[in-house]
Order: structure tokens, then C-alpha cells, then sequence
């Protein structure tokens, strides 16, 4: 089963170190979604770490990495048993993954009171970058609102006057809705906050009908997963294509475009969305990343799969900074803030409350000279952007 424990190493024997005490190996607790239709978005990522381990020889300095994987259910109640496992029976020294929101803010007290180290590869929700901001908790992807606000930006930019919106009704789905109102500055026509969880809203039909009747130049959507492919399929079905143009978060990517170029819905080829990373950037790091991720599964890797990939990387840095004594929990907290490791998106650096300031482009979905859906960058909408939420951080 896949949510069985994956351990990719044998625990080394214990090496001291001198003028340190050296742990006996890295043990790093990854908690994503296996199961349900969400389980794509935990295979990509779980195909990223793998990837991640492989390029590290599942080593950290001179230490073996045992990493345990956990399947959330994508639920929150299941999620936080799985981070009590981690932190408790597992002992874990880092516990990273975390794709959705809601799991993410119901698990962090169980790492955070155990004085762990908390490392989110997805889930940014406003909490946990404001006044739940914890000297432990880091994040290698993003604050929710961020990615949201450089499209409301891309809109003002081209002279977007009206939008109609759409989210699922969760703590990620609010703060998607808020990014792009907080930037966006022309009129809201509509929204509708759809039903989700493991029985979310797959049919937009009637949402649809509503966003055509408004009147508005555009549909700005977030839809994770499996939903992303079934709006983009209602969407074109609906004839908006060409009429009301697509503007996305987290929706249109590299899980979502081969189902959608196999079922010949081309209506999202040239379609906008935001994000921190693409594909295509052009440094060491990443071409190696997306180079080895498709030759070993034949599609391109997610963002979701990249700042997975980044987060091993991370840790992997701040562990041979120390010298591998983790018992050090302030030079750890110190090597992990500094970032000082080849990103796939290039360099970043740690605002106060430990979320990444960092660019945002605009990406259009493309073919490559292949034949495969992807995206490319169009442009830099935002430089070095920290989100709204650091200055209610006390750290």
C-alpha cells in the first residue's frame, strides 16, 4: 500500500564527531495525499523526494536519510495521526510535505510542541505566516495569497476590468480569493465557494452558467487535483472559451496538462496562470530536476514535485551545516533560514516569518518541441515578494 512507510535507507551507525555529538542518521517524516483522486498531487511529489534522494545518494554529509511517508487521506484528522506517529513513535527530526491547507494547520502543533522542525512543501495558509508564525515552521513554497496576488497584478496589467471567481470553500480557497481581490483593481462580478474535501464539487455546470451571465471579461479559478481538470473541461464544453478568457492558480499545471492534451481540451492552451516556478528556468539545479524527472516518468514534474524537491535540499543543507548535530537547535533553525542551497527556482531568501521572498511569473500554457503541454514564463509580475501577512509575525 502506499501509504505503507517508504525507507530509503538503512540508519548508519552512530560517528562522533569531534567537538560535536553527530545524530545516528537524518530521519525526515513526509506527510502527503496517496489516496482519493488528490493522490496525484502526493505522487508527484513523492516521485520529486524519491528524485531528490537519488541525487544524494540518500546522504546527508556522512549521514543516511530514513524517510518515512505518510498518507493524509485528505483529511485533517487523518493527517494530524499520522504527524503524532512521526513526531512520537518515529521520532522524526524534520517532518515536511503538507499539500493542502486545512491538514497542515491541523497537524502543526503536534511537530512545533515537540520542538521539531516543520518544513511545509505546498500549504501556505495566511495562519501560519502571521500570528501562528513559529521559530520552527518553514516553508518552501509559498504563502497562499502570494500567487494569487501576482495574477490580480497581470490583470490590472493588461487591463482586465472584470472578473468572475471561483475556489473551493477552505482555508486555501479563502486566501486565494483574498490574493487576487487584495491586488485585482477592477470589478468582482460574481464568486462562488464551491464544496470540498474527499467529496468535493466536480460538476461546475451551474457556477458556469452564472459566470457567463455576469457580464465579466474573465474567470479567475484555484482548483487543485482532479477538480483543476474538471472545470477546464466544463469550461470549454460551457463554449467560454474565446469569450471569457482563463486566469488560474494552482489549476492548469503539469499534473493536469497531459490529461488535458489527451482529451483534446487545447481551450487551456494559452491560458495564464501565476506561480514561483516553472519548467523552464534556467539554472543547474532545475534543468537537472525536470531533465531526470522526465526521463524517469515520461511527463514533466509540478510545482507541487519541485518545492518537494527543494525542501530535501533544504534540510540536506542546514544538516551538513551543523555537522550533522541536530541536538543543535538554534545552529539548525540558523543553517535552514539561511537557504543557502541550489533552488530550483533559483536563490531565495526568509522573510521574519520564515516564508520565502521570492519572484512570481506569469506562465502561459504551451506546447513543447515534443509535442507536450507545459508551461513557459511569459514575465516577472512580482520581484522579491514578501507576503502581507510577515508583519503580523512577532518573531
Amino acid at each position: 500500500m502506499l501509504s505503507k512507510l517508504i525507507r530509503t535507507a538503512v540508519i548508519a551507525s552512530a560517528v562522533i564527531m569531534t567537538g560535536a555529538a553527530q545524530a545516528d542518521s537524518v530521519k525526515i517524516g513526509f506527510v502527503t495525499t496517496l489516496t482519493t483522486p488528490a493522490a496525484v498531487i502526493g505522487e508527484d511529489m513523492k516521485n520529486s523526494v524519491e528524485l531528490a534522494m537519488e541525487h544524494i545518494g540518500g546522504k546527508m554529509g556522512n549521514l543516511d536519510v530514513e524517510l518515512i511517508m505518510e498518507d493524509d487521506g485528505f483529511k485533517p484528522d487523518v493527517g494530524k495521526q499520522k504527524t503524532d506517529k512521526l513526531v512520537k513513535q518515529d521520532d522524526v527530526d524534520f517532518v515536511t510535505g503538507y499539500i493542502w491547507s486545512h491538514v497542515l494547520l491541523a497537524s502543526a502543533k503536534s511537530v512545533l510542541d515537540a520542538d521539531k522542525f516543520l518544513i511545509s512543501a505546498n500549504a501556505g495558509p495566511s495562519q501560519m505566516a502571521g500570528k501562528r508564525c513559529h521559530k520552527n515552521f518553514f516553508s518552501t513554497s509559498w504563502q497562499n495569497d502570494q500567487t494569487p496576488m501576482a495574477m490580480g497584478e497581470h490583470l490590472n496589467q493588461k487591463g482586465v476590468e472584470s472578473i468572475y471567481v471561483m475556489a473551493p470553500n477552505y482555508a486555501a480557497g479563502k486566501d486565494m480569493v483574498r490574493g487576487v481581490e487584495s491586488t485585482f483593481k477592477g470589478k468582482v462580478l460574481g464568486k462562488d465557494m464551491t464544496k470540498w474535501g474527499a467529496d468535493a464539487q466536480l460538476d461546475f455546470s451551474a457556477e458556469l452558467a452564472k459566470a457567463k451571465a455576469s457580464g465579466a471579461e474573465g474567470i479567475f479559478v484555484f482548483y487543485p487535483g482532479k477538480a483543476g481538470g474538471a472545470f477546464i473541461k466544463q469550461y470549454q464544453q460551457a463554449g467560454l472559451q474565446g469569450k471569457m478568457d482563463l486566469y488560474s492558480v494552482f489549476t492548469v499545471d503539469s499534473i493536469a496538462l497531459p490529461k488535458l492534451q489527451a482529451g483534446g481540451l487545447s481551450g487551456v492552451l494559452g491560458s495564464k496562470n501565476t506561480q514561483e516556478w516553472s519548467p523552464d528556468i534556467l539554472n543547474a539545479a532545475n534543468q537537472r530536476f525536470v531533465g531526470d524527472y522526465l526521463k524517469k516518468h515520461g511527463k514533466y514534474p509540478s510545482f507541487y514535485g519541485a518545492q518537494s524537491y527543494d525542501a530535501i535540499m533544504l534540510i540536506k543543507s542546514a544538516v551538513e551545516k551543523v555537522g550533522g548535530n541536530l541536538d543543535d537547535k538554534d545552529a539548525v533553525r540558523a543553517a535552514l533560514k539561511a537557504a543557502d542551497f541550489d533552488s530550483v527556482r533559483g536563490k531565495y531568501s526568509y522573510g521574519n516569518n520564515h516564508m520565502p521572498i521570492q519572484n512570481f511569473y506569469l506562465r502561459e500554457v504551451v506546447e513543447d518541441d515534443q509535442g507536450r503541454w507545459t508551461t513557459r514564463i511569459v514575465s516577472t509580475v512580482l520581484t522579491n515578494h514578501q507576503d502581507p501577512y510577515a508583519k503580523d509575525c512577532k518573531m
